[in-house]
């Protein structure tokens, strides 16, 4: 996301939450707001989709505490009018935007996968903005004999998780305003960096152009979360399902479902594992890790209440918590 567009867009608001909400009550507006605005439940209302897009993007940024900082920071300098210099510009001339919308036209419809902008601003002499994170100029150091490296130029991108799982070439805007290509490996995680050698700024006397650096945020997934190539879900199952067996149904990022068998007895936590259908990279494929967790019903009607009631008089007279407390007290 380009910073100029943090001044307009109130990220607490989207959230409904105040300024010094806790990351605890930060994410469970999140949740809730997740799941009544998720695309699975909205039954394509496009509305309601683009609410969702809004919601994932305010979560993105207020939930890391960087760049939370950061656009607090920024939300206080006043108005979407600032300039930010480029380095050695004295205080004139300097950049209001390197690069153009990160997958986007210009009239601002998304194009592609729903990336948020890339940017990126420079960092001003003598120390810039930020304090050297985001919106900074490195590199450029002059060798004895030699011409000058180009300097490097920082930026950041917001990818969607299943981009970010599945990977995309994107087209993107140089500060020249020449489009160029970039491949998004798949498997790319969250704070990783993506070098673009030869994008950054230009010599200033003929030496090779500064590189790209890229440090890519991805949106947390209201259903599925990394663990290195793999990718787990929590998948509910009823009393009976996991006291009797069956065979349930479990979702797969961007496929189709797959049916897996609970064996009777089945605790909650116990985690079943579809072979390959994790994070696919040049490196490796992961799994799909379907963590089952027992659903207790929160309504039952009188019927279900006593053959409850008459379960509990025939079954064993085990303690659950036996051991527990043994251990308790070594």
């Amino acid at each position: 996301m380009a910073s100029q567009d943090w001044f307009d867009k109130d990220f607490y608001k989207v959230l409904g939450v105040s300024k010094d909400v806790s990351e605890a009550d930060l994410k469970k507006a999140y949740r809730k707001l997740a799941r009544t605005y998720h695309p699975d439940s909205t039954q394509g209302d496009a509305a309601k989709e683009a609410k969702f897009k809004e919601i994932s993007e305010a979560y993105s940024v207020l939930s890391d505490k960087d760049q939370r900082e950061e656009y607090d920071q920024i939300r206080a300098m006043g108005s979407g009018s600032a300039r930010f210099q480029a380095p050695g510009s004295g205080g004139a001339g300097g950049f209001e935007d390197v690069f153009s919308r990160f997958g986007q036209s210009r009239g601002g419809s998304y194009q592609q996968a729903d990336f948020d902008d890339l940017f990126s601003m420079f960092g001003q002499q003598g120390g810039g903005f930020g304090s050297g994170r985001f919106g900074q100029s490195t590199g450029g150091f002059r060798g004895y004999g030699g011409p000058q490296r180009g300097a490097d130029v920082t930026a950041r991108t917001t990818l969607d998780f299943q981009t970010a799982v599945r990977g995309e070439t994107i087209t993107l805007a140089g500060e020249d305003g020449k489009p160029f290509k970039v491949k998004i490996p798949a498997g790319v995680a969250d704070g990783q960096k993506i070098r673009l050698r030869g994008r950054g700024r230009p010599s200033p006397d003929g030496g090779e152009p500064g590189d790209i650096v890229v440090q890519v945020t991805v949106r947390p997934h209201p259903v599925f979360t990394r663990d290195g190539l793999n990718l787990r879900v929590t998948v509910p199952v009823t009393f009976t399902e996991a006291a009797l067996g069956a065979t349930i149904e479990v979702p797969t990022l961007g496929g189709e479902p797959v049916k897996l068998r609970v064996a009777p007895g089945t605790p909650s936590g116990r985690v079943l594992r579809v072979k390959g259908r994790g994070v696919q990279t040049s490196k490796g494929t992961g799994d799909l890790l379907a963590e089952v967790q027992v659903a207790v019903p929160a309504h039952l009607d009188d019927k279900a209440r006593e053959a409850l009631e008459r379960f509990h008089e025939l079954e064993p007279r085990e303690n659950p918590r036996a051991d527990l407390m043994a251990k308790a007290r070594e």
